[in-house]
């Protein structure tokens, strides 16, 4: 694939009760099913429809209208669940149809309109076939239902030698989900890294150039790969063609399978690549990439 066009990006294209037309990268579904018999829970959050059984598993589905402020449905289980597997967890979104799978690249994937705010939870907008489509932000979608919890391991994880080596080194985090940016730089924090954080790989090249151009250099780069505009494996593409700022570690984050991302990390020339979100992993990640430079 050129890097003249970005990468390409498969969406499925589905409908809410309102009529909505929303996508959600393909990578992220793992299969699309009719809407099963739900089991309801007494104390589910409400944005929770119930509990589906899923080949021998527990599935829970979520009222994707309601979680995005939208009138939920009727208690019928018409419609259908896109099943998704993200950030370690699987889920069903419950929507009322799901259309088509499209094409796109990344470099036409445009960031959310500026007045949409922290509520709008879509994570770009793109145009097939001169309709307007919104990609859900998925993640913030199941951020909202359960927050991650970043005390997952409060016991140290790295031993006194790893933290005395990464205490005070430089880190620039680049992701454009707020949620994500937040989770890293928590961790980051409690490491006591000097880190840094911008919303987009163009702001991350800009920010590199200038801490450079300054005497002040990035040590290592931790960047989601689902950008608008921009994706991850374009950002070390165009990284690793750069003379000054080039030699950069990169660890690629990703809420998808990171064993799927892999090979394709490693094509572009990204040092590592992991799973969100965990503190543990990030952190041991961190503590791999700063003991090998």
């Amino acid at each position: 694939m050129s890097s003249i066009h970005g990468d390409a990006l498969s969406l499925l294209l589905f409908r809410l009760h309102s009529g909505r037309l929303l996508g959600i990268n393909l990578l992220k579904v793992q299969e699309i099913i009719p809407c099963p018999a739900l089991t309801k829970l007494p104390s589910r959050h409400p944005h929770v429809r119930g509990v589906a059984t899923l080949r021998g598993a527990a599935l829970t589905v979520i009222d994707l209208a309601k979680a995005i402020g939208e009138r939920g449905v009727s208690a019928s289980n018409d419609g259908c669940l896109i099943v998704t597997e993200l950030s370690r967890s699987r889920q069903g979104l419950h929507v009322q149809q799901v259309e088509r799978i499209v094409q796109c690249y990344t470099r036409d994937v445009r960031p959310p309109p500026a007045g949409s705010g922290n509520k709008a939870f879509i994570t770009g907008v793109t145009q097939i076939d001169g309709k307007i489509v919104q990609i859900l932000d998925i993640e913030k979608v199941l951020h909202e239902l359960a927050p991650a919890d970043l005390d997952e391991q409060e016991e140290q994880v790295l031993s006194d030698s790893q933290l005395a080596l990464l205490k005070g080194r430089r880190v620039l985090v680049v992701d454009d989900s707020h949620v994500a940016l937040h989770q890293s730089m928590i961790t980051l924090r409690k490491l006591e890294l000097d880190c840094h954080m911008v919303r987009s790989a163009a702001s991350a090249l800009e920010f590199l150039q200038a801490q450079h151009d300054a005497g002040l250099p990035i040590e290592v780069l931790v960047s989601d790969i689902e950008m608008p505009e921009m994706d991850g494996y374009d950002l070390v593409r165009t990284l690793r063609k750069k003379p000054d700022i080039g030699q950069i570690y990169v660890l690629l984050h990703t809420s998808l399978d990171s064993t799927m991302n892999t090979e394709k990390a490693n094509a572009v020339g990204a040092n590592d690549v992991l799973t969100k979100f965990s503190t543990v992993d990030l952190s041991l990640a961190l503590a791999k990439a700063f003991a090998s430079l």
